[in-house]
């Protein structure tokens, strides 16, 4: 049976760093992929107009070759979704909820170090109750290189895995959509290029017997 997957990014690139593996066997397993993107590049936060046209047309490219069933666009700009009030946020959210009724939903993690990151998770969090949106049996959240990786390090905040995606079939496709993002790209150190990508999945999938894996932790499962 064909499933229906909601992937909840906070911005432009969180998706494919997070799950393009995953979102890739999605749909060659022919499932309905919908992309939740939060924020977005805005002049009224003191980008250009070619910087807008530019991202505007990196989202449309990132789209088709994931082939997503739909795109939603929140329209956030980037780092004040905190400023949102959270009732409002939590509709705008519900409201997509209840469009696309995903059986399975990927979130942020709910302690990366973005502010924006952690308020989404709250926001969609709230929106995969049992008695308000019972067609949710699945929720997990993914992790992001770069907002993730600088969580506090304490146990509590953070990322352990339990679940792992066999995306060796798929991690040259995944990189490649990754260079859309032309901008948010830089040389290591800096944490989001395609080397520590690769090392990344290359680590996680080690851990669980595959060449090539991206990890999850499973919040919620009703079977």
């Amino acid at each position: 049976m064909k499933r229906k997957i909601l992937i909840v990014a906070c911005h432009p690139d969180d998706e494919t760093l997070g799950c393009g593996g995953t979102i890739l066997r999605h749909r060659a397993d022919k499932d309905q992929v919908y992309w939740l993107l939060a924020t977005e590049m805005t002049q009224a936060a003191g980008f250009s107009a070619a910087q807008v046209a530019k991202r505007d047309k990196e989202i449309a490219q990132v789209a088709r070759a994931y082939g997503f069933t739909k795109t939603f666009r929140l329209g956030i700009p980037a780092a004040e979704v905190d400023g949102v009030p959270m009732k409002d946020l939590t509709k705008q959210i519900a409201t997509i909820m209840n469009e696309v009724k995903p059986d399975t939903v990927y979130l942020p993690f709910n302690f990366d170090v973005h502010s924006d990151h952690r308020a989404i998770f709250e926001a969609a969090y709230s929106c995969t109750k049992s008695f308000r949106f019972p067609f949710v049996r699945k929720v997990l959240m993914m992790e992001t290189l770069s907002e993730t990786d600088f969580a506090v390090a304490t146990k509590e905040c953070s990322f352990v895995p339990n679940v792992f995606v066999d995306i060796s079939r798929h991690i040259a496709k995944k990189l490649a959509i990754m260079k859309i993002y032309g901008s948010e790209m830089g040389k290591h150190p800096f944490p989001r290029n395609l080397n520590n990508m690769k090392a990344l999945a290359h680590f996680r999938g080690a851990t669980a017997g595959f060449r090539y894996a991206e990890t999850f932790m499973l919040l919620k499962e009703i079977i």
